[in-house]
């Protein structure tokens, strides 16, 4: 290369990355992160950050049942009931209702029971809700009316929908207020054949004429069809529902067979808030859910937030409902809120942010490294980041690491109302029974899997073992030495001590098995345990539970297989052995001991209990419980059913985990509820703490390109040396 050619790409190349990094630098001493993934305008707005793993499949009301639904649709939608955010145990208060509903008993022939009554005598429970006034819907195209008051937006027409491609292509919203009626038609909504709610078979069996509803309404369908009208909206109000009536424009009444108080847990649920006939007429207009325009798209509610943003493969957005009603932090907490800040916004107008924006994230690294950079405002932690975030001290108690408070994040930590068990199919010739041998087999399978050892190695010490169904938090619970699992534990020095290996080997002697081997036929003890592992971490669980198995010379055999065939096996009782898990749709323990209630067994009636265990003594003290409020006497008959359970083993009393979740310094009011899903209207955001902290998290790395420039001029002295030894040396003459 000529010299030149050489100083001419020189001075080209080495301007632009001069230039490069001028650029970089005047970027890094900005107001905005030079690697922000959001906007300047959202950074520094009131405006929260979250993220989400997976699509939610329905957002509505009647069909949605799963916690990354949840997460969004209880934002929008408002049941007459909510969970008091700071108190617990948890309590249920009005959300839409002026006040708390109360159950009114009555006989077989109509007449009005005292309060005191004996439940068997009460033929059915009548409640009557009364929602306040003046509660109105956020602005929605189903609710635009002409100057005649007549919907805009009904009866439309193919080449009304030319143009429309989204929601936000019908350019007029109106609104209006909540009526009872709204209540009363989600309510019909859920016997809706077309839906497939998932809890219509439950509200079958306690809301009155809910099972012959669901008939009615198939035969309707089927008449719509016969006549050629397709399956085109059905208009509920002419077919009225016994258990579920409009008094007047503010009052319902809901029926309920014989006395069920767990139902006031339900009304606290997105399945019984409002969904208006027009909004369901609305979406029911041919041509709408070929443009993907409908409920489970497009939520309608009265609550804090609206969906403004749907795009799952990427960003969702809830935006503040400019028509929410007053509604104010609360007041009252528990010992320590004060303290800890949480009632420093009591009787302040709810909600407080104005934006919060959904990311697509589906891998926990990404997601985790975003949270450091505080471009998530709060984070669970997964196990790759859980030494990182946390350290567990002498006395097994959870702390942040240094780096962790050094950026101001703060932990809080809350055992779940969950349950993770290995269930024995008490129908197997060899597992199941209620004899001595099945019993014997079962508690000594119960003592080998060492449940402390999984929680510390595979849930890095987030749980607890269980020593029964029920856990922390929900009534029934018992804790230390009365609460422990004596057929599992020893109490030693205070605490509970899982019994020796020689225990369980003994137990299973006794049980027809000594050292493993059946007494009768002289073959080793093969057992089968069914699961769905998919993950790179299960072949990790899944020795370990080899091992376990292995421990008292049990042979086990694990049959991996999808999801779908896991589930049949359940239905039909052909799984053995299996791994299970149970979530609490209420904070009661009704909704845990029902797990093992004999008439809900999964081969013979299709319930969630999956072990089929069927034991007449635990039945009757459940008949006898589940409709006892919380007092001694219900504690006792609790009690009485959990030693049944114990001894019977039919689940290996998993744990209950606990839950680890991180907030940054400028989320204010988090405390975490694991009943409530409308809790995003309680946080509050510090944006200016958040701008200042993200900018100092993430200035720009610099020094690399200032040595590539410096490389560039020392690499080009000797260069410029010849050259300008060339140019002044003396010409040679020939």
């Amino acid at each position: 290369m000529k010299l030149g050619d050489f100083f001419v790409r020189l001075r080209r190349y080495g301007g632009l990355a001069l230039g490069l990094w001028v650029v970089l630098l005047t970027t890094g001493c900005g107001d905005t992160p030079w690697n922000s993934p959001y906007p300047a305008s959202e950074l520094r707005g009131n405006v929260m950050f979250a993220a989400f793993d997976a699509r939610p499949k329905h957002l509505d009301p009647a069909r949605s049942y799963a916690a990354n639904e949840y997460r969004f649709i209880s934002q929008i939608y408002e049941p007459p009931l909510q969970y008091q955010y700071l108190k617990r145990p948890y309590t249920l208060i009005p959300a839409t209702v002026s006040t708390m509903p109360r159950a009114e008993f009555f006989g077989d022939k109509g007449q009005r029971l005292p309060d005191d009554v004996s439940p068997q005598s009460v033929a059915y429970t009548v409640y009557e809700i009364h929602i306040r006034p003046g509660i109105r819907y956020q602005p929605h195209p189903a609710f635009a009316v002409d100057a005649d008051g007549k919907p805009i937006y009904l009866h439309l027409t193919a080449a009304d929908l030319s143009d429309i491609n989204t929601l936000a292509d019908f350019p007029k919203r109106g609104s209006r207020e909540l009526t009872a009626a709204d209540y009363v038609y989600e309510i019909k909504r859920l016997a809706h054949p077309q839906l497939q709610s998932p809890i219509v078979g439950l509200m079958g069996d306690h809301i009155v004429g809910m099972r012959e509803y669901q008939k009615t309404l198939q035969k309707a369908l089927d008449q719509h069809k016969t006549q050629g009208e397709g399956e085109g909206f059905l208009d509920l109000d002419k077919y009225p529902l016994e258990g579920a009536t409009v008094v007047d424009r503010y009052t319902y009444r809901i029926k309920i067979r014989g006395v069920y108080p767990q139902f006031l847990y339900w009304l606290s649920m997105p399945f019984f808030a409002p969904l208006p006939k027009e909004v369901d007429q609305f979406y029911a207009q041919p041509g709408m859910a070929e443009k993907n325009i409908t409920l489970d798209w497009y939520p309608v509610g009265t609550g804090p937030y609206m969906l403004t943003v749907n795009n799952p493969n990427r960003r969702m957005v809830l935006e503040r409902n400019p028509n929410f009603h007053l509604e104010t932090y609360p007041s009252e907490g528990d010992p320590g809120d004060k303290e800890a800040g949480l009632l420093d916004d009591a009787g302040k107008r709810l909600p407080f942010v104005d934006k919060v924006v959904y990311s697509l994230e589906k891998e926990s690294i990404p997601y985790w490294n975003k949270f450091l950079q505080g471009y998530y405002d709060s984070s669970g932690i997964s196990s790759d980041s859980f030494d990182q975030a946390v350290r567990i001290g002498s006395q097994g108690e959870a702390v942040l690491t240094a780096a962790m408070r050094k950026k101001g994040i703060r932990l809080e930590t809350a055992i779940g109302a969950s349950t993770y068990y290995m269930g024995f199919n008490m129908l197997d010739p060899v597992v199941g029974g209620l004899d001595e041998r099945g019993r014997k087999l079962r508690q000594a399978v119960s003592i080998a899997i060492d449940q402390e050892e999984y929680i510390s190695i595979f849930a890095n010490g987030r749980g607890i073992p269980a020593q029964g169904p029920i856990p922390p938090g929900i009534f029934g619970y018992r804790d230390g030495k009365e609460g422990m699992n004596p057929y599992m534990y020893d109490w030693v020095n205070g605490a509970p001590r899982r019994k020796s290996l020689d225990v369980a080997r003994q137990l299973l002697a006794e049980a027809g098995y000594p050292n493993g081997v059946d007494a009768k036929t002289g073959a080793p003890l093969l057992l089968h345990l069914d699961i769905t592992a998919t993950g790179p971490d299960d072949k990790a669980r899944l020795d370990w539970y080899l091992k376990q198995f292995q421990k008292i010379n049990i042979q086990l055999d694990i049959r991996n297989t999808d999801y779908n065939r896991f589930q049949d096996k359940i239905q039909k009782g052909s799984a053995q052995i299996f791994l299970f898990g149970w979530n609490a749709d209420y904070p009661d323990p009704e909704n845990f001991l029902f797990l093992l209630y004999g008439p809900n067994a999964k081969v013979k009636s299709q319930g969630e209990n999956a072990s089929n265990y069927d034991n007449p003594e635990f039945n009757k003290l459940f008949d006898q419980m589940k409709d006892m409020p919380n007092s001694p006497a219900r504690q006792t008959v609790i009690d009485r059913m959990v030693v049944i359970a114990r001894r019977d083993a039919p689940w290996v009393w998993g744990f209950h985990p606990k839950g680890f979740s991180l907030y940054h310094a400028w989320l204010k009011n988090a405390k975490p509820n694991l009943m409530a899903n409308n809790t995003l209207k309680y946080l509050r955001i510090d944006p200016e703490l958040r701008a200042r902290e993200q900018l100092e998290w993430n200035q720009p790395v610099l020094w690399p390109f200032g040595v590539v420039i410096l490389l560039l001029v020392l690499g080009s002295l000797p260069a410029v040396a010849v050259y300008r030894r060339r140019l002044h040396s003396p010409i040679k003459r020939s």
